[in-house]
């Protein structure tokens, strides 16, 4: 019988040695982030206390006559560096919290209309229709005062709205023109603005920052021409910009767990260093300098991607996790790992809310903890290669799966899987996509490089479709930290089997046993409650339906029923919610998906219904990306005709006409995208009169009101753009619905919907019925008129019923 070796063993405690001091900081950062008032107080009586500390330890080195090195000093030492850390990341915060307080007490964040000068510190994203990024604002005017101040902001703007978008990028200094809001405790944005009115670029970026821009910009076009969906993951996974992704390829990586390849991770950061290292290896440099080395790559790096604070995490924890194998100490970047993470706590507390630090830092620490043992356990059952291979995404996901569990309470069967078949290709297609972007002056290498880089970026594509598309790839799980705690239990019960009852210690054996029961009832319980589900599902609902929003979060998935025959306005942000309503429905087939535009929180889940829709209407692509949405549905068998003005259909017994967009000839004011988003009108067939208004701003909503093409009054409208301020009342007055359904996610960061439309839509009378708060929401005709199902009640305080 093999008996642990206390040596190794001891060693292995020493490197979480310093766990505690992250812990501490963690939890402080993540507490008085939230209550900053109580900042101030716990630096005083944090430093008061390591100091107490201190003179404990001072007193009791002087009483055993300078010896050192025992278990209590020990200890002694590490409440010390706990507590001052502790202490360090509230004086971060108290001495940030007045010009905080400033920017609030002034009253900025309460929809005024101002200007923000800031300066971009972070990458300029689409989302959700709209350019969006990370600033640090210096000066902020209301109305005929200006206010000095200095603190981060996050930026929303149109893309129609930007006066130069090619100069829009990290390092520029903008102005933007629009209303703004406070955003929640915890979150490093003191503002969130929403720039209704524009954003000025006053100064592009200069120096390495443009160098850097120019790069990136070079790999676009570089890729533009083939095919997708492979072209949009190259600069993705060479550099971090994601622009190019489709939505439903980008929902279908979430759902395979290969979310990590479509921006800059720790796995980019590691083959930059590593390369490096192999560089300097070759010249014959000595280890110091190999080190140098892997460190100037990595800075250069992180500035070509965008030296934004979730770039700067994955490249801190790549290159600890490279520098640890890269010196045979495996074991000693936990140590290295907790510092870091105490430093980048003590230096931005406001990382202890990000649910990304959270997944980069138990990413790292699984691959440094538990990637052997795992491997050791596997290799007894599976050969030495394949489980090495299977070890690192597995170790990942265990330690990953229940923190995603927050952002969708589902788990991917076949994550693992999935990253064992991508694990080939990445770091090719990202040293290949790489050296395309550094060879931009080089036109037909840069081409080549493309070329070359596009062949493991396909492959990671179709892995990511082929996975998706397998039956039971996603199961449904408890929401919450319910759900985090029950799926880190048995992810440490899957980890006790793996390693296996002969590497556990004799009074740790019976934990196998408990394991594999464990885990057998999880297996049972799931089974059993998915097929519970599948056939009573649906009886939970009403049967009497015609309208229908699935609660698919952030994003619109609305049903539309006429006897036997369903149409599906949008799809939602991501395959896995859609699937789960049709599923509850018993729905197979679609006669009609509307797409109405290409936003993620409309497109991303076209993955759950491709090959099951007899036809589509489209609203009018705007980049080669969102044509390849449109080719993907015609392949799964789809007629598809791009939507307009004037075209009209059946569903059912029931009508359909398209009321907007206009003509392409008579719609230059409005280019595609929100403003040109398809507008769908259903009557007739006994069924509630509805229109179906997409992402429609204000400006589009007049032209429409004042169109003539309405035919009033309807029982149910759905509004516009979750429910933003970008509305026109007048638009809705003229609709005069019964009831309006907003489709939403619960906690957004847009703050939709905006209590200004919920005002207005209260004052005409209307019936208001959102996801966020009601989960699935249903309309049908009753005998009284139109009747609303929920499937939960709504708070019943300060909410429109």
């Amino acid at each position: 019988m093999r008996s642990a070796n206390p040596t190794s063993t001891a060693r292995w405690w020493r490197t979480l040695r310093l766990l505690p001091v992250a812990a501490l900081a963690w939890i402080v950062a993540g507490v008085i982030t939230v209550i900053p008032e109580a900042a101030q107080v716990t630096a005083l009586c944090g430093w008061i206390a390591a100091f107490a500390i201190l003179g404990a330890l001072v007193l009791r080195t002087r009483s055993r006559d300078g010896t050192r090195g025992d278990g209590a000093m020990r200890a002694l030492v590490v409440a010390i560096v706990s507590v001052a850390a502790g202490a360090a990341v509230a004086s971060h915060v108290a001495l940030a919290q007045p010009d905080r307080d400033a920017a609030l007490a002034r009253g900025l964040g309460g929809g005024r209309a101002i200007a923000v000068h800031a300066r971009v510190v972070g990458k300029v994203e689409n989302r959700a229709g709209e350019l969006a990024f990370d600033a640090v604002a210096f000066q902020i005017d209301a109305g005929s005062t200006s206010h000095p101040l200095d603190v981060p902001v996050a930026i929303r703007v149109a893309p129609a709205l930007v006066d130069r978008p090619d100069a829009l990028d990290v390092g520029s200094a903008v102005t933007a023109r629009g209303t703004a809001w406070a955003t929640r405790p915890g979150q490093r944005e003191v503002l969130g603005v929403s720039a209704g009115r524009g954003v000025e670029v006053d100064e592009p970026p200069d120096g390495v920052l443009a160098a850097a821009s120019d790069l990136r910009r070079g790999l676009l076009s570089a890729v533009r021409g083939l095919p997708e969906p492979g072209a949009g993951l190259v600069p993705g996974l060479a550099v971090g910009d994601t622009s190019a992704v489709d939505p439903a390829l980008d929902a279908e990586m979430k759902a395979s767990s290969l979310s990590h390849l479509t921006a800059v991770s720790g796995a980019n950061c590691a083959i930059v260093v590593g390369l490096a290292f192999a560089a300097a290896a070759l010249a014959g440099l000595r280890r110091s300098l190999r080190v140098v080395a892997g460190l100037t790559a990595l800075t250069g790096f992180v500035v070509l991607v965008t030296p934004e604070p979730s770039v700067v995490r994955a490249a801190a924890m790549a290159a600890i996790a490279m520098l640890s194998v890269q010196l045979g100490r495996p074991a000693a970047g936990m140590s290295i790992l907790t510092l870091a993470v105490t430093v980048l706590l003590v230096g931005d507390p406001w990382l202890a809310g990000s649910l990304g630090f959270a997944l980069s830092t138990a990413a790292t620490a699984s691959l440094l903890l538990f990637a052997r043992p795992l491997a050791v356990g596997l290799s007894r059952h599976l050969p030495r290669g394949l489980a090495l291979a299977l070890s690192v995404p597995l170790a990942a996901q265990l330690a990953c799966g229940p923190l995603l569990v927050l952002i969708t309470p589902t788990v991917p069967l076949y994550g693992v899987v999935a990253n064992l078949l991508a694990a080939p290709a990445a770091p090719v297609a990202t040293i290949v996509g790489l050296a395309a972007c550094l060879t931009v002056g080089v036109p037909l290498l840069q081409s080549g490089l493309a070329a070359i880089a596009w062949l493991p970026a396909s492959w990671i594509a179709a892995t990511a479709s082929t996975t998706t598309a397998l039956p039971g790839g996603q199961v449904p799980w408890l929401e919450g930290w319910a759900g985090v705690a029950v799926l880190a239990t048995v992810g440490i019960a899957i980890g006790v089997i793996v390693i296996g009852r002969g590497a556990l210690r004799s009074r740790a054996r019976p934990l196998h046993a408990i394991s594999i029961a464990l885990l057998s009832a999880v297996i049972g319980v799931t089974a059993g409650t998915a097929a519970l589900t599948s056939v009573a599902g649906r009886w939970t609902l009403p049967q009497d339906w015609s309208i229908l929003a699935c609660d698919v979060g952030q994003g619109d998935a609305v049903l539309i029923r006429s006897g036997t025959s369903y149409a599906l306005i949008d799809t939602g942000p991501a395959p896995e919610p859609l699937a789960r309503c049709l599923s509850r429905l018993g729905i197979g087939h679609l006669d009609l998906l509307v797409l109405t535009h290409y936003d993620k929180d409309h497109a991303g889940g076209v993955a759950a219904v491709r090959g099951m829709v007899g036809a589509v209407i489209y609203g009018p692509p705007a980049s080669q990306a969102n044509q390849a949405v449109v080719d993907g549905l015609r392949a799964g068998g789809a007629e598809t005709t791009a939507g307009a003005l004037g075209m009209h259909g059946t569903l059912g017994a029931a009508e359909w006409r398209v009321l907007w967009p206009r003509p392409p000839a008579l719609s230059r004011a409005f280019p595609a995208g929100n403003d040109a988003c398809v507008v769908l009108e259903v009557r007739g067939s006994g069924m509630p009169t509805a229109i179906f208004l997409g992402d429609m701003s204000e400006s589009s909503q007049a032209a429409l009101a004042a169109s003539g093409v309405l035919l009033p009054a309807y029982d149910v409208v759905k509004v516009a753009h979750h429910g933003s301020a970008d509305q026109d009342p007048r638009l809705y007055a003229a609709i005069h619905a019964a009831v309006a359904v907003i489709s939403v996610g619960a906690g957004n960061d847009y703050g939709h919907p905006r209590s200004v439309t919920l005002a207005f839509l209260q004052e005409l009378g209307c019936v208001i019925a959102r996801t966020d708060q009601s989960g699935i929401v249903a309309v049908s005709r009753t005998d009284a008129g139109v009747g609303v199902w929920r499937e939960r009640a709504p708070p019943p305080v300060g909410t429109a019923q």
